[in-house]
C-alpha cells in the first residue's frame, strides 16, 4: 500500500477537517483565556500576606496538578450530570464540558507562571509607588502588572501551544476535534498515513501561526522596554548613580 495523495488532499481540503481545526483552536483559546483569569485570582492568593490565602491558592494548585487532565473530564461530563441535574439539559454540550475542565486544570499551571512573574518585581517597586501615595491596587495594576506581563508572556505562549495539543483528550466526551476526526477517517477507510498526515499539517500551520503570533506580541513588549527605558534616561541625564 502507497501514500495516496488524492486521499491526503481531499482530507486536508475537506471540510470535517476544517470544522475540527477550528473547534480545537477555539477550544484551546477560550480554555486559555478563561484559566488566565482564574489563574491570576489564584496567583493574587499565592502572594497574599495572610495564611489562609495562600493555603487556599496552594491548594487549588496543588490539586489540579495532582490529578490527570483526561480524569477530569471524565468527571464533568459522566459524573457531572449524575450529581447536577441541570447539567442533563441538551445545553451541556461536549464543547462547554471540555472548556470547563480544561479551563480548572491549566489554571492551576497559570497560576504559578503569574505567581513567578508578579514576585520577579522588585519590592522596592512596590515601595516606591506606595510613597508616592498609590493605592494597594493601583500598585498593582500600573506598577507591578505591566512588568509581569512581560515576563509572563513566552511560557504563557508555550502552555498554549501545549493546551492545543491536550485538546485531543476532549475525543474521551465525544468532541469531535481535530485528531478525532483524522480517527474517524482512519476507521473508515484504513489509510493511517493520508488521514495522520492531514491533521499534521493542520497542527503544524495552527502552531506556526501561534508561534508568529507570540514573537510579534513579545517584540512590542520589548520595544516598550525600551522606549521608556530611554524616555527615563531623557527624563534624568543627571541622575548620580546610588553607590
Amino acid at each position: 500500500m502507497t501514500f495516496d495523495r488524492d486521499i491526503f488532499w481531499s482530507a486536508l481540503t475537506s471540510a470535517e477537517f476544517l470544522h475540527g481545526a477550528w473547534l480545537s483552536l477555539a477550544l484551546a483559546v477560550v480554555s486559555m483565556a478563561l484559566a488566565t483569569v482564574l489563574g491570576f485570582a489564584v496567583a493574587l492568593l499565592r502572594t497574599a500576606t495572610r495564611p489562609l490565602p495562600r493555603a487556599i491558592g496552594g491548594a487549588y494548585v496543588w490539586f489540579f496538578r495532582a490529578i490527570p487532565t483526561l480524569l477530569v473530564l471524565l468527571i464533568i461530563w459522566n459524573a457531572g450530570p449524575q450529581l447536577f441535574p441541570a447539567l442533563r439539559e441538551h445545553w451541556f454540550t461536549p464543547f462547554l464540558a471540555a472548556l470547563f475542565g480544561f479551563a480548572v486544570v491549566e489554571a492551576a499551571y497559570m497560576a504559578e507562571i503569574l505567581r513567578s512573574a508578579l514576585e520577579s518585581v522588585d519590592e522596592g517597586q512596590h515601595l516606591a509607588a506606595r510613597a508616592i501615595g498609590l493605592a494597594p491596587h493601583q500598585v498593582l495594576l500600573k506598577v507591578v502588572l505591566p512588568q509581569a506581563v512581560k515576563v509572563a508572556l513566552p511560557p504563557t505562549g508555550n502552555e498554549l501551544i501545549a493546551l492545543l495539543k491536550y485538546t485531543s483528550l476532549a475525543s474521551v466526551i465525544s468532541l469531535r476535534e481535530l485528531l478525532t476526526t483524522a480517527q474517524v477517517g482512519v476507521s473508515v477507510t484504513f489509510r493511517y498515513a493520508e488521514y495522520y498526515s492531514a491533521a499534521l499539517v493542520y497542527y503544524l500551520v495552527i502552531v506556526s501561526a501561534l508561534m508568529a503570533v507570540q514573537a510579534l506580541i513579545e517584540r512590542r513588549y520589548r520595544w516598550v522596554s525600551r522606549a521608556a527605558g530611554a524616555r527615563a534616561a531623557v527624563a534624568a541625564p543627571e541622575a548620580v548613580p546610588v553607590r
